[in-house]
């Protein structure tokens, strides 16, 4: 059987994007895992024009609402990027279970590396419009309330919900819409 790929073909509108760590691995339970995630994401603000409109990250899968020129190559480059940094970290504080299970559950294909971080794609979804984009806005900032881990968006500090609330958040937010 096949893999599935979603497929982002309009680079020029803003997408909702989903990147899950393999078999749901609670990886971004410590902030050194995560600031590696941030400073990435960062970088390509920098240096790539990434426009992050929103961002929420979990202890085991991201949500962004983010627009950029060939969108699809550089999301698979931060994709590879952050699992090679991950990797490496996690080898340098000998985190051998959750190295053990990257192992474990790396898909059989995968057969160039001893380790697989992310699941395959991010289910790219394209936004075209202030009211889905305010949806999916809404939908990724719940997303800590809903899991019982904030009482208020805001409160997640791996969150554009600060941003959006007048708050200083982690990463600058694009918030020119449409």
């Amino acid at each position: 059987m096949g893999r599935s790929r979603y497929r982002i073909l309009q680079s020029q509108h803003p997408h909702f994007l989903t990147c899950t760590v393999l078999n749901w691995i609670p990886l971004f339970t410590r902030p050194a895992t995560v600031q590696i995630v941030l400073d990435a994401l960062l970088y390509r603000q920098q240096q790539n024009n990434w426009r992050i409109y929103g961002y929420v990250i979990l202890e085991n899968h991201m949500h962004l609402l983010i627009q950029a020129d060939d969108l699809a190559n550089q999301l698979a480059h931060f994709k590879s990027y952050t699992a090679r940094q991950l990797i490496d970290y996690l080898q340098e504080i000998k985190a051998e279970r959750l190295l053990a299970q990257l192992k474990w559950f790396r898909k059989a294909h995968k057969t160039d590396r001893d380790y697989q971080l992310w699941e395959e794609g991010s289910h790219p979804q394209l936004i075209d419009n202030p009211e889905v984009l305010r949806q999916k806005l809404d939908y990724i900032h719940l997303n800590p309330v809903k899991r019982g881990y904030v009482d208020l968006p805001e409160h997640w500090r791996y969150s554009s919900a600060r941003s959006y609330a007048g708050m200083e958040g982690l990463l600058p937010i694009y918030r020119d819409w449409f």
